[in-house]
């Protein structure tokens, strides 16, 4: 049961990534026909067409290699020079590639004067085209945020009581069973009991777990009243967190290491209970500012992406643990919605775990997406702005109206761009096979 589970959780984030994959090419295909451009293909995929259906001038399909899609528009640059559209290209290997292009271009082309192209729309228009892509990306994000915050809610912990500890365990023993000469605890000794509610902890209302737990936390040793509310009724206790020995953490919840690189220590009250846990549902607007606050915190990893990439290579040569806050490539996100599928726990966090998953991803290739470096999206609007800049210099200095941007002189640029791209998603697709990120450890 468990292996399918794993299996439906690929399953579920390969359709996720198609879905995500078509809204971004719908994001460019519905502006460039209502702008004009003449579209010849919506594809879902790379590779041999599975599957096609043409409507009108558009062809639409599915191709077997599902790791992203395309529309191609006609006229994506100028037409060829005419003095270039015969003969075999000169000077080498780049410059071939620089031929090939225009020639692939030209044939989208319905003559030099083809109205019906990308490269003749204004500037704004060219803009829109290429952002509708990565917006329809967070905007798909910011609705399954918001369907994760807002509509299944956020675990928090209660003040209702759930268990009590029977013994205090000392936290460097690997053992959850009490031992006939552990001491009793401090909760149990109290009379504290399952479904007791917590409602004030050493005189201090309490409205969540976490504000009793901070209080508790700072008396140790002391003896503190804790009010309870029990079958419709306040009860009055008396508490005495005990003392024990625990790593210390930042704000951020990360182990605080000394100079010596050891992990420093506190002391702490405990009193040995746990809290219920239930779902609290986020006000609306918070689907939106979590899906702002990832793009931020993806736009620091896509800013470090390269040397991210080589410290992965580097823990999985040497057999390191990698940093579960790194890159992964698609087998990566598979293996994590593979584990979330198969965890022992409700079906409502799995959904959970599967749907804040899908939505951080749909943040990355907004945030990729928008690299000002063809032949990604950001790379489009950087030659759409140069090409703007340009009309609106000679126009301010009444020079003759300069030729459209030819990106075609930008392909070898492009294959290098591609090389890296490639070489970075080989290396983390290793490193996920070999040295996977896991949510269990």
């Amino acid at each position: 049961m468990t292996v399918v589970a794993f299996i439906i959780g690929i399953v579920l984030l390969v359709v996720g990534l198609a879905v995500s994959i078509a809204l971004h090419e719908l994001g460019h295909l519905v502006p460039a026909k209502r702008f004009g451009v003449r579209v010849g293909q919506y594809m879902i995929g790379f590779g041999p067409t599975l599957w096609s259906r043409r409507r009108g001038e558009t062809e639409y399909g599915f191709k077997a290699i599902p790791l992203g899609g395309y529309i191609s528009m006609a006229g994506m640059y100028p037409p060829s020079p005419r003095e270039a559209r015969s003969g075999r290209a000169g000077g080498g290997f780049f410059a071939t590639m620089v031929q090939d292009a225009r020639v692939a271009n030209d044939e989208t082309l319905e003559g030099d004067d083809d109205p019906r192209v990308f490269y003749r729309l204004p500037v704004w228009k060219r803009v829109v085209v290429m952002l509708g892509g990565p917006v329809m990306n967070l905007l798909f994000a910011i609705v399954l945020f918001t369907i994760l915050l807002c509509a299944i809610g956020v675990q928090t912990a209660t003040t209702t009581v759930q268990s009590v500890s029977e013994c205090v365990i000392p936290p460097t023993e690997q053992r959850t069973e009490c031992a006939p000469g552990d001491p009793a605890a401090p909760a149990a000794e109290a009379g504290l009991r399952a479904g007791d509610t917590l409602v004030s902890v050493d005189g201090v209302e309490v409205a969540t777990f976490a504000e009793a737990s901070a209080i508790i936390r700072e008396s140790a040793g002391e003896t503190i009243p804790v009010v309870v509310e029990r079958d419709g009724e306040q009860v009055t206790l008396r508490l005495t967190p005990a003392t024990v020995t625990v790593p210390e953490t930042d704000a951020a919840g990360r182990v605080v290491t000394g100079p010596d690189g050891e992990a420093r220590t506190v002391d702490v009250g405990y009193a040995g209970m746990r809290a219920e846990v239930e779902y609290v549902r986020q006000p609306i607007w918070a689907g939106a500012t979590a899906t702002f606050e990832n793009v931020g915190v993806v736009a620091g990893v896509i800013w470090r992406l390269p040397v991210m990439v080589w410290d992965t290579a580097v823990s999985t040569i040497t057999g390191q643990e990698r940093d579960p806050n790194g890159p992964l490539s698609v087998v990566g996100a598979g293996v994590l919605a593979g584990e979330v599928a198969a965890a022992d726990a409700p079906v409502l966090n799995r959904v959970a775990g599967l749907v804040g998953l899908l939505a951080s991803l749909n943040v990355a290739l907004f945030v990729f997406n928008l690299i000002p470096l063809l032949p990604l999206d950001g790379g489009h609007v950087v030659v759409a702005l140069w090409d703007g800049l340009k009309r609106a210099w000679a126009k301010l200095t009444n020079r003759p109206e300069p030729k459209p941007v030819d990106a075609t002189k930008l392909v070898p640029v492009t294959f290098v761009v591609v090389i890296a791209l490639i070489a970075m998603g080989v290396v983390l697709i290793v490193s996920d096979l070999v040295n996977p990120i896991s949510l269990f450890g």
